[in-house]
């Protein structure tokens, strides 16, 4: 008997669950704001209802307070919505022990050996059904044979709604829609797709493996395999931690930037971050990459190697500025910068040093490193600080992760 895979979606998660503590927030225009006392605090989620009024994910909050004059602000708190992220996930635990989250508000749920995917849709109505009675919130859930077309299923009827995507339907129901649809698919893709004459996931589907590779190289036939239905990914089991496949961190400045030592002071400080997690993680970096997002909050990604895997937070910090200097597009003001080191390895694992550089100094470099991460952890993030920093102009940090890479993405 053949497995099927749910994706399951919370609503306006966010602003669901503080709706949910309020009664008296419902039917409003409701947004959860980061940094609300800063120009640059950005929208985390909003209700339906702000939606409609214009009100985006990742607006500054003076731009949603414009397009919704009556738009309630309301600050995060993260504790609540990992409550209900786990008590959500309890339910999901009693139909399946396959459970892989995507984040806080979505997961994968497999369900094994089922005699046919009407089954499936049964057990999806369940859960949503028990989220909405016993947590108040509303899920959707998309019902397939891959991954990636149950989350195009979740995605499709919002809120509090099953979506079936079958062998039989998924040509009818996936293959018309844009192909930036498409999970993993995104502006910069979408752009080289449409250079090419692809527009939908069906024209993408029908490329020819060769030219998707020749002109999108891995992530093309990737792409292709998503479109086609033949990911082949699987559902991880509950408690199983994917490899950490980079490390980032990232931030909404209070105003935007444009100087390059103010971007500097940003990179710099990001970095500082990255190189904390990476010795946590007893990991090195043999790439790094920034994400620049701008003032209209289009943003574009890139990524180069370092010389050598380091987790030194100025060398991190020294190749996404150098990065950001040469490939940002120039004049326009930056919002929000987010630094990442990828290409992790292990640090006890031999690695090829730089040739050309001088790696007594880069030893010495790393102790220095270490022992200011450990008078950090005793003494507090702010008892050292680069003098490069002491002036730098306030951030309001709305992400600061560690980054494991889905599973989807390297299997």
């Amino acid at each position: 008997m053949p497995d099927y895979i749910l994706h399951s979606d919370l609503n306006c998660f966010y602003a669901a669950v503080e709706i949910n503590d309020e009664p008296s927030l419902k039917g409003r225009c409701v947004a959860v704001c980061g940094s609300t006392e800063n120009r640059h605090g950005i929208v985390l989620a909003k209700s339906y209802e702000a939606r409609r009024m214009g009100v985006k994910t990742g607006q500054a909050n003076w731009e949603a307070k414009k397009a919704c004059p009556q738009l309630i602000m309301i600050e995060p708190h993260y504790e609540k919505y990992l409550y209900y992220s786990r008590l959500v996930r309890s339910i999901y635990a009693r139909y399946s022990r396959f459970i892989e989250p995507f984040g806080m508000d979505e997961s994968w749920i497999l369900l094994p050996a089922l005699r046919d995917i009407g089954r499936a849709e049964e057990i999806a109505q369940e859960i949503r059904r028990a989220v909405r009675d016993e947590t108040g919130l509303t899920v959707s859930v998309g019902v397939s044979f891959s991954k990636i077309f149950a989350k195009l299923g979740s995605d499709m009827k919002k809120p509090d709604a099953v979506t079936v995507i079958s062998r039989e339907n998924y040509r009818r129901l996936v293959w018309p829609l844009p192909a930036e649809e498409l999970l993993y698919v995104g502006p910069h893709t979408r752009r080289k797709l449409a250079e090419m004459g692809i527009n939908t996931i069906g024209e993408l589907a029908c490329m020819p493996e060769a030219a998707a590779l020749a002109r999108l190289g891995k992530n093309g036939g990737m792409l292709r395999c998503f479109a086609r239905g033949e990911d082949g990914a699987r559902v991880a089991a509950q408690g199983y931690e994917p490899p950490i496949k980079s490390v980032g961190h990232g931030a909404t400045c209070v105003r935007d930037i444009n100087a390059p030592e103010e971007i500097w002071r940003v990179i710099y400080e990001l970095s500082q971050d990255v190189g904390h997690r990476l010795i946590k993680n007893s990991l090195l970096a043999a790439g790094a990459s920034v994400y620049i997002r701008y003032g209209d909050l289009s943003g574009r990604g890139f990524q180069c190697p370092l010389k050598q895997p380091t987790r030194s937070p100025l060398d991190i910090a020294s190749a996404a500025f150098g990065l950001c200097a040469r490939r940002r597009e120039p004049g326009r003001p930056i919002r929000a910068l987010t630094v990442c080191a990828i290409r992790l390895v292990p640090d006890d694992v031999p690695a090829q040093t730089d040739l050309m550089g001088d790696e007594a100094r880069s030893r010495r470099r790393g102790r220095l490193d270490e022992a200011v991460d450990e008078l950090r952890d005793r003494f507090g993030p702010s008892c050292l600080r680069a003098a490069s920093l002491l002036n730098a102009a306030p951030i309001a940090t709305d992400r600061c992760e560690t980054v494991p890479m889905p599973a989807i993405m390297y299997r």
